[in-house]
């Protein structure tokens, strides 16, 4: 038997809900909800059947993270509902990863696309120059979006350095690719328009790559020359994703206090909104 932690990682905090199952750094299996917001229909037998599975039980779950926003307001009090249940059953430790952290980090998987066709990895309507070589995108900065409703969004933004090194330390927001290097978080989460976000951050000649579920209805709105949008497969946030920035903060002991832990929603609901403003 292996000394590592049996981990349980949770993202319902999007559209589409997943669960993932890893026993330390190695990810053991990830399972999709069947469609969009079937978070409080499908996530328990989505657990019970990755435990099964491997042969385990939940009494043996040593860490769970969660996917812990922004987003779905209803989806992130399921995750933090089940962390806390989890720690008061069995003692496990939690650990909250930023949402858009967890999107920004589908761009590992970008990377690591060998001999990728650039335009495969773009949507079809990206201004992408037709003579573009069939190497990895040079990509250096990206932008992870969410609809924050009232044509306002959820964006944080990373710029992409070369080099890491192995240390655990300031692994908060930061994403680690063993093999391209560094990912930092160079604008923290922020409520704004597309409109400002475009100002900001649309140079053209150096295009910022642009992905999240933001995207899925309002992607004509950031649409410029100085910007990219990646192919949608990229957009969603992953368990995947949230086992592997989670296994930085542990290893860096980055874990959450069980008694204070709340969603990270950057804005109230809406229903609170509109009380305030009687």
């Amino acid at each position: 038997m292996t000394n590592d932690p049996l981990i349980l990682a949770l993202e319902t905090s999007s559209r589409i809900g997943s669960v993932a199952l890893a026993s330390g750094k190695n990810l053991l299996a990830q399972s999709s909800f069947s469609g969009p917001m079937r978070h409080s229909a499908e996530i328990f037998p989505a657990i019970v059947g990755l435990m099964d599975r491997f042969g385990r039980n939940p009494q043996q779950i040593d860490h769970v993270y969660i996917s812990a926003g922004p987003g779905s307001f209803t989806g992130l009090r399921i995750a933090v509902t089940i962390a806390k249940t989890m720690h008061l059953a069995n003692a496990a430790k939690i650990v909250p990863i930023d949402t858009l952290d967890v999107i920004a980090a589908n761009v590992t998987e970008i990377l690591s696309t060998t001999h990728a066709n650039t335009q495969e990895l773009l949507e079809s309507n990206s201004a992408v120059p037709e003579t573009s070589p069939a190497r990895p995108l040079p990509i250096n900065k990206i932008a992870a979006i969410l609809d924050a409703k009232r044509n306002q969004f959820f964006i944080a933004v990373y710029n992409h350095s070369p080099k890491a090194d192995n240390t655990p330390q300031d692994s908060k927001h930061a994403i680690r690719d063993t093999q391209y290097g560094i990912w930092k978080k160079t604008m923290p989460d922020s409520l704004m328009t597309a409109a400002r976000f475009l100002d900001e951050f649309a140079q053209p000649g150096h295009p910022i790559y642009l992905l999240g579920d933001g995207l899925l209805y309002h992607n004509d709105k950031f649409k410029a020359d100085g910007t990219r949008l990646l192919d949608q497969k990229y957009w969603s946030p992953r368990a995947s994703n949230v086992h592997l920035l989670g296994w930085q903060m542990a290893l860096a002991h980055q874990f959450a206090d069980p008694l204070t832990l709340t969603p990270k929603y950057i804005r109230r609901p809406q229903a609170q909104e509109k009380w305030q403003q009687r």
